[in-house]
């Protein structure tokens, strides 16, 4: 069964430089369409629905943009956020060739439950992504990693050890690298507080209690108004 790309429809933008901050205040996200052999298109999209798509597809997973009646199959690039807010507020829109590989980034996630886990040690996730060489249509939206295998302190999982249709994928990541790994859980050591020797003590802390208590009803008699 082929993969259905997600869809965005958007339309043309005339608002450029610093006026965008009143289109992102009518709730749109100005974006650059572009690509080799095309002049860049400059389109806005509705926030809320430009977010969704995003959050599924990311910088990694091909998706269909609408402008009037063109359709342009893009990867999404250099998505840039309020520094505050974190709200996105501005994306690239690069148009691939669906006949030619490229290279993209592709994120990990971590699946199943680790024996070596259960017995209370720690997984220690490495690397959260690769980079794929592909068709743009035969572009993964992840590549799920199981980690049910790894059973003692020690075990690690590297890219070598991904499962991908290799027809349709290469691995370009170094194969050695590791993407996680069991580690037996640290031990914090409680401080050690260094005893004192009473001739580094200051004076005043060396009074007993005798003193300190003499001292106090000394202050007291002085402090009483005179008849």
């Amino acid at each position: 069964m082929k993969k259905e790309n997600p869809k965005l429809s958007g339309t043309l933008r005339t608002v450029t430089g610093r006026k965008v901050k009143k289109l992102r205040q009518a709730g749109q996200i100005p974006a650059t369409i572009y690509g080799q052999a095309m002049t860049p298109i400059s389109v806005q999209f509705a926030a809320l629905e430009l977010d969704k798509i995003f959050e599924h597809a990311g910088e990694s997973t091909l998706v269909e943009i609408n402008i009037d009646k063109d359709t342009y199959p893009v990867l999404f690039k250099n998505p840039q956020f309020h520094p505050v807010l974190g709200d996105l507020i501005h994306i690239d829109c690069y148009q691939v060739n669906l006949k030619e590989k490229i290279v993209a980034s592709v994120p990990l996630e971590l699946i199943g439950e680790s024996p070596a886990v259960k017995n209370g040690n720690i997984l220690v996730p490495v690397t959260d992504e690769v980079e794929i060489e592909a068709l743009p249509a035969d572009l993964p939206e992840k590549i799920e990693v199981d980690i049910s295998s790894l059973e003692e302190i020690g075990q690690k999982i590297s890219v070598s050890d991904l499962q991908v249709d290799k027809d349709l994928i290469e691995i370009k990541t170094d194969p050695e690298q590791v993407i996680a790994i069991i580690e037996e859980p640290k031990v914090e050591e409680e401080p050690v507080e260094a005893e004192v020797a009473p001739e580094d003590v200051p004076a005043t802390a060396q009074k007993s209690e005798e003193e300190a208590g003499q001292e106090n009803q000394a202050k007291d008699s002085e402090e009483k108004p005179e008849n």
